[in-house]
């Protein structure tokens, strides 16, 4: 074989490893700066957060009114502006973290049951189930990063100082499907 074709085969495989190494490389970093997309299923998460609850919390909720509850944690999630209505890839760019505190939302899962007719016998049931609701979060893979002590220090001055564990939650997508992030941190002030 001459020594002309050794060469250009072998700066062929060259310029073809080349190539791929860009390409990959450059898909590489595109996806990993693109956020997750984590799918949201209703009938999943219910069944998800049942399993999960303790037994007695089960016997006092039915499945509609679980249902129900984690549809109103996912409303106040959209209100919050945590689930944008397009369904889009978006950047990582957690700019402005949002830490809200477990007995804010507790209380409003209860004034919504409350005003839907929902009888919720024990306000323990309520975090049962908003902490059923956040594993499920973890478990479909929308948990984000832990909130850093700076961050929670700048959005210290909004919360009373009496608060239960706060939770980070970044997300943009619409109901059905989620590309957020959701981490409880503990907010406690320590002594």
């Amino acid at each position: 074989m001459p020594a002309i074709t050794l060469i250009l085969i072998i700066a062929a495989a060259l310029c073809t490893f080349a190539i791929a190494a860009v390409v990959v490389g450059r898909e590489a970093r595109r996806l990993d700066s693109v956020a997750p997309r984590s799918v949201y299923i209703v009938d999943e998460a219910v069944e998800f957060v049942a399993e999960y609850l303790p037994s007695d919390t089960q016997a006092r909720l039915t499945p509609d009114e679980l249902e129900q509850l984690l549809t109103f944690h996912m409303r106040w999630l959209h209100a919050k502006g945590l689930q944008p209505a397009n369904v889009v890839d978006r950047r990582q760019d957690i700019t402005t973290p949002v830490v809200v505190t477990e007995d804010t939302l507790t209380g409003y899962l209860l004034g919504e049951a409350e005003r839907n007719g929902i009888e919720i016998l024990d306000d323990v049931d309520v975090v049962r189930v908003v902490d059923a609701h956040h594993a499920y979060f973890e478990a479909i893979g929308a948990v984000g990063p832990q909130a850093t002590a700076t961050e929670l220090g700048e959005t210290r001055a909004a919360l009373e100082p009496d608060r239960a564990p706060a939770a980070r939650i970044d997300a943009s997508d619409a109901s059905t499907e989620l590309d957020h992030h959701v981490e409880v941190v503990d907010d406690t002030p320590t002594e």
